[in-house]
């Protein structure tokens, strides 16, 4: 390989790292996202979800060494230096293992995740309570209004919960009022009653009450599906950036010839 040749791939791979760095930023930003959410279907997932908390610190720990791996490689590409080179493409095959292994993990647990989803929802509709300040309840509530729906499968969830169903009104969840066009904020939170003209003798009908009647799954579902597409697709875009910078990274090694530490950064 000509020196002109030496010189192309050691500015094509400090380019190449750049744009390494910058997508080791987006997802150590997933996984911060994942654990940071506190006003979506993450906030009230995560709370039982260990495999979402573990799949997440994967993403932080990948995203924080896919960083420092970038600049590491720019390094050693603009240097010339052998030793870092090497070393790069050897935490770059570590890290493609380590997000190969997230991305399964994610992937692979999509079911449970649906399925811990509603049984935490389900849990959570029973015992909700009145008046009480609960992060896990307001972020339902967010969910419930954002999304415009109600219950998990559908609005008759709420009629698992005792408090609500004791009332001799028309009492129903705040979050679930069905306002057509209304997307206002802060969210209702707790019980609303409705006018006392919708007072029945029956006690507290669900049938009279003003709110959304599909259920919230199918939402969730879709969701889900969305936005793990979206970290899936992220993933094995860096992926294939991290197999052509291995690729560059050992042919440029290969061809240097020998070392010169004075050109290794001293700090």
């Amino acid at each position: 390989m000509g020196s002109a040749c030496i010189k192309v791939t050691k500015y094509f791979l400090f380019l190449f790292n750049l744009l390494f760095f910058i997508l080791g930023a987006v997802i150590l930003g997933f996984g911060v996202w994942i654990l940071a959410d506190r006003s979506s279907f993450i906030s009230v997932l995560q709370t039982s979800s260990s495999s979402l908390k573990v799949g997440a610190s994967v993403f932080i720990g990948v995203g924080a060494v896919t960083m420092f791996m970038g600049f590491l490689g720019c390094i050693g590409a603009i240097k010339e230096v052998r030793c870092l080179l090497g070393l790069y493409f050897a935490f770059l095959l570590l890290i493609l293992i380590a997000q190969v292994t997230a991305g399964a993990l994610f992937y692979f647990n999509m079911g449970q995740l649906k399925e811990e989803m509603g049984n935490v929802v389900t849990k959570l509709i029973q015992n909700y309570k009145d008046g009480h300040e609960d992060r896990l309840q307001e972020a339902w509530d967010y969910v419930q209004a954002q999304v415009k729906c109600c219950g998990w499968v559908s609005f008759y969830n709420w009629t698992d919960n005792a408090e609500l169903m004791n009332h001799t009104g028309v009492t129903y969840p705040c979050s679930c009022e069905d306002q057509e066009g209304d997307d206002s904020f802060p969210v209702k939170t707790g019980f609303c009653e409705a006018p006392e003209g919708n007072r029945t003798e029956s006690g507290n009908n669900p049938e009279l009450w003003p709110v959304y009647r599909e259920g919230c799954m199918k939402k969730v579902q879709v969701w889900l599906q969305e936005n793990m597409g979206i970290i899936l697709g992220v993933c094995v875009g860096v992926a294939v950036t991290e197999l052509l910078g291995m690729l560059l990274s050992i042919c440029l090694c290969r061809h240097i010839h020998s070392e010169d530490y004075s050109k290794v950064p001293k700090y």
